[in-house]
């Protein structure tokens, strides 16, 4: 899509939303919300965008999806290298390939890299068409007042080149980074976890590298870094970024005097010319906020959590922050759920963060043993794994970001007719389900696609034509949102939407505006259907038709 995917609503005239960061999490809150018409202010403490290397460059299917609702997604995945396969060796030889299967009939890849800075100035290309984003340069929020004095507003104390003001909101989302530690200690949340010693050298290499250029490459203890790990990832421009783990008495100044850089680099790009981009050393944290909602302040992003970067779960994670609390939040302000809806985003994308917190620090702890036993269990998983397909099971080489599910939240209904989700192997979509991201499929009329349909609203979908009446009854009872019921077929008639679902006879599916399904039920079951819908928005569910 090229331009803004808007919702078509009455026109909103509250004040705006005030999001602290402009960077890709920030952008996107902002253009999400701009999407239910809703203005906000961005406040950034930086005069202008920076440029930084290939920080957060693996952006994932499901976020691009995000992206396209509000018109750049194809725009980053056109300009991104697409990578479908992530190859993993020990020393000299490989042991496993993950080859990435289609999430439904999905118009985006599995991934595409390209860099954060290069995202955001796609991010910000659009933000400039929008009327309903104001962004401030320079502008820094010093002081924001505990939950218990938020009141009907947030009272920002903010720094901005012609001195200090106060600014209003009815909420403020903050998302500027993990280095919000004043911040986050007047808001009363503490951001614990725990910080890595080891560090990594990180190098963008410009470079021809024949037949690398769609593959992400993990190598455990290769003779080139020995007892050590080094990740390869492609990115746009013939350029490759190159993670290599260090001692933690690495001098990148003097590996670059005594030419040690020089070697290293050549003992994977051989005797082609290279040019090095962008060079830096890093430490990796693990840390997680102990709430994202304090009153009417609603943590995001790095601002929420930071984990270590093998799995690229760092910036897509922060966009699923984005995608959970932009609709939340325009349906609250637009009065059509009650603010109790905002606790859900606290429950679901703290959850979300634990478990990225748990798989990377599990990661980590496989790439950077902490005691002899440990070290010794890696070493045996990894030459088994030469051999057993069990034990390359256990080799972890960063499990790639994935869309967090909600099977637990209390927007979900249980389905007690299907058992209950769990993760597929490596590289292969879930089931479709409750708590699950749709799937996503092309469909009729102007959404084009299921994902994009479910973004304009509540969606009833219903597997019997003769039960769409029935299913909007269901939502007769809801005051304001969108509604849209279909009949599978009249959105697919050769059977690919019902055929992508696996949908039953007699069933109706309830999706979330962020396209996540809330409730599979009997469409004979008015009553159950009524209260699925209603639960879904943090409503109170009716006692009977």
């Amino acid at each position: 899509m090229n331009g803004l995917d808007a919702v078509d609503l009455p026109a909103y005239d509250g004040p705006p939303v005030v999001v602290v960061g402009n960077g890709p999490v920030g952008q996107t809150v902002a253009l999400l919300l701009a999407r239910w018409g809703v203005p906000t202010v961005v406040l950034d403490r930086r005069a202008e965008r920076d440029v930084v290397g290939s920080k957060s460059i693996c952006q994932q299917r499901d976020v691009l999806d995000v992206w396209d609702a509000v018109g750049v997604g194809s725009a980053i995945a056109d300009e991104g290298v697409t990578w479908v396969r992530a190859r993993t060796f020990y020393r000299d030889r490989e042991l496993f390939c993950i080859e990435f299967a289609d999430h439904g009939r999905s118009v985006f890849p599995p991934f595409v890299n390209i860099s954060q800075s290069r995202t955001e100035q796609l991010l910000a290309a659009q933000v400039a068409h929008l009327p309903l984003v104001e962004e401030r340069w320079g502008h820094t929020v010093t002081a924001v007042p505990p939950p218990d004095r938020h009141g009907e507003q947030v009272d920002l104390t903010v720094t901005g080149p012609a001195g200090e003001y106060v600014l209003h909101a009815p909420y403020v989302v903050l998302c500027a980074g993990s280095r919000c530690e004043d911040l986050r200690g007047q808001l009363g949340v503490s951001f614990e976890g725990r910080s890595f010693e080891d560090h990594f050298l990180i190098c963008d290499i410009r470079a021809e590298l024949p037949g690398w250029e769609q593959e992400r490459r993990f190598y455990f203890d290769p003779e080139w870094n020995p007892g050590r790990q080094v990740l390869i990832h492609p990115c746009p421009d013939s350029t490759y970024r190159i993670d290599w783990q260090v001692p933690r008495t690495f001098d990148l100044a003097e590996e670059e005097r005594s030419g040690a850089l020089d070697r290293r680099i050549r003992r994977i790009v051989g005797e082609s010319d290279y040019e090095i981009v962008w060079k830096s050393v890093y430490r990796f944290h693990s840390r997680r906020a102990n709430r994202m909602r304090a009153g009417r302040v609603l943590l995001a992003g790095d601002t929420a959590h930071v984990v270590a970067p093998f799995g690229a779960r760092g910036l897509n994670s922060g966009v699923g922050d984005a995608d959970n609390l932009a609709w939340k939040l325009a349906f609250v302000l637009r009065g059509w759920s009650d603010e109790s809806l905002l606790d859900t985003y606290d429950q679901e994308r703290r959850a979300a963060a634990q478990e990225n917190l748990e798989v990377t620090t599990a990661t980590m702890d496989f790439l950077v043993p902490q005691t002899e036993e440990a070290w010794e269990r890696r070493r045996t998983t990894l030459e088994q794994a030469l051999w057993d397909p069990d034990a390359r099971a256990r080799v972890d080489s960063g499990r790639l970001s994935e869309p967090f599910w909600y099977v637990d939240s209390p927007l979900t209904t249980p389905d007690p007719t299907r058992p209950p989700a769990t993760r597929p192997p490596r590289g292969h979509a879930p089931t479709p389900g409750v708590g699950v991201i749709v799937p996503d499929c092309p469909v009729r009329g102007d959404a084009s696609r299921l994902r994009l349909l479910a973004r304009h609203g509540l969606l009833l979908l219903v597997t019997d034509p003769e039960d769409v009446d029935a299913a909007v009854a269901a939502t007769q009872h809801l005051t304001g949102p969108p509604v849209r019921v279909h009949a599978m077929a009249e959105l697919s008639p050769d059977g690919t939407l019902r055929d992508t679902l696996r949908a039953r006879d007699n069933e109706v599916w309830v999706l979330r505006p962020d396209a996540y399904v809330a409730a599979v039920v009997p469409s004979s079951d008015r009553t159950r259907l009524r209260e699925a819908v209603s639960r879904c928005l943090a409503a109170a569910g009716p006692e009977s038709l």
